[in-house]
């Protein structure tokens, strides 16, 4: 009988409760051994609760306790899950997560806890909810070098993004309608909308596939907030979809860029055609090519499932899944990881002429269309660089940056 603790007690939590039991036979006969929950651990009042007799209030006597095999973490954040799975690494505990914001900001730490005490530290569902990705790319993908990776991977953003792109919602009835459905927080709902979950699972792909710490604080970020759908009928007539697209790519000489931004994904895109709350993830290996992993991002019980087969895996593995699944530690930089490579953008400015556009962004530039004060143009062969100085002269100026769309070249 393996025992298992689940820290955090909130959708997720709530969730792993609902699949182990109702799963209870299918995860015996393929862990081995029967999984039963034995402590749940929140800080709430659970005392009208069906499971009461389960709750506590802190990590103590799960760790006091010899029978407690996996410790699931659920709680979110950095502070208290970093010191309560630190414990329990430490203590000689499995720890399962789906906290991606710790994941992505210890992971190094928490990996090499795990492999020096001889235990498991899996965080399959902190990327892609129910969508596996985390172990093809260090198992089934092991015998690649990796060298990119570009993925849809928040399903809130890629559900508003639709219904402006289909229904013709503005952006705040996308956001309210997916606020109501439970895709975005009802408060702040800037860690979508802003880019900032995508930040840090693309941290986490790219500390993983590229084989050392990337801090989410040094990825370049941009979020969906100035998108329109007037950008969305000037992408359809580009043959092209928009998406807040995170990616990683690394060169030769072991450099690495990364960063979060809305981009115009041509229709012959495999990531096209990915709508509403669906994720999807292109890896490109050197002897593979390219391979996309395609599912739910989010939800209780898709997510939750990621969580059981980690615990699964934890159980019939052991330590010796810390043998392809690690990466080595390093520090922050200062700045961000910068994208070298000139690409192409397209555009739009508020308080913008075509001549005040042209001589912020030179003769070149293709003006699409000017209406209601707006200029909407493309501009080639530029790098992030280069486009972030000229608008920073172009809001000095007067001009209001609206959109800035980068076109994903296959």
């Amino acid at each position: 009988m393996a025992k298992v603790a689940i820290l955090g007690f909130g959708t997720v939590g709530s969730g792993v409760l609902e699949v182990l039991r109702r799963n209870a036979a299918s995860i015996e006969r393929r862990a081995g051994c029967p999984v039963e929950v034995k402590y749940i651990c929140d800080i709430r009042d659970f005392s009208q609760h069906p499971d009461a007799p389960l709750f506590v209030k802190d990590i103590d006597p799960i760790v006091r306790d010899p029978e407690i095999s996996v410790v699931v973490e659920t709680i979110g954040g950095v502070q208290p899950a970093y010191r309560y799975v630190k414990a329990a690494l430490e203590s000689g505990r499995h720890v399962i997560t789906s906290n991606k914001e710790l994941v992505a900001e210890h992971g190094a730490e928490l990996l090499a806890i795990a492999r020096r005490c001889g235990v498991c530290y899996l965080f399959e569902a902190s990327v892609g909810g129910g969508t596996p990705i985390i172990t093809p790319m260090h198992q089934c993908l092991a015998a690649n070098v990796i060298t990119r990776i570009v993925g849809i991977i928040n399903g809130t953003t890629n559900f508003m993004l639709t219904k402006m792109a289909h229904e013709g919602m503005e952006f705040d009835a996308a956001l309210a309608l997916a606020q109501s459905l439970g895709y975005a927080e009802t408060g702040d709902p800037s860690d979508d909308v802003d880019g900032v979950d995508a930040q840090r699972k693309i941290s986490i792909l790219a500390s993983l596939a590229f084989g050392r710490q990337f801090f989410p604080q040094n990825v370049p970020v941009r979020g969906i907030r100035e998108i329109t759908v007037q950008d969305m009928v000037q992408a359809a007539r580009q043959n092209a979809a928009v998406h807040l697209i995170a990616w990683a790519k690394r060169w030769e000489d072991g450099s690495a860029a990364l960063g979060v931004e809305p981009m115009l994904v041509p229709n012959q895109n495999q990531l096209a055609g990915v709508e509403d709350v669906f994720n999807a993830v292109l890896v490109e290996g050197d002897m593979l090519g390219e391979v996309v992993f395609y599912g739910k991002g989010a939800g209780k019980l898709p997510t939750a499932s990621a969580i059981a087969a980690d615990i699964i895996d934890a159980l019939k593995n052991g330590v010796q899944i810390h043998d392809s699944l690690f990466w080595q530690e390093s520090e922050p930089i200062e700045g961000v990881y910068e994208n070298p490579q000139k690409g192409d953008y397209y555009i739009r400015l508020r308080n913008a002429t075509p001549a005040v556009s042209r001589d912020l962004f030179g003769d070149a530039i293709e003006m699409l269309e000017v209406r209601e004060g707006e200029a909407m143009f493309n501009v080639r062969n530029i790098t992030e660089r280069e486009i972030n100085a000229i608008c920073r002269t172009a809001q000095s100026a007067g001009v209001q940056i609206g959109s800035i769309l980068r076109h994903l070249k296959n």
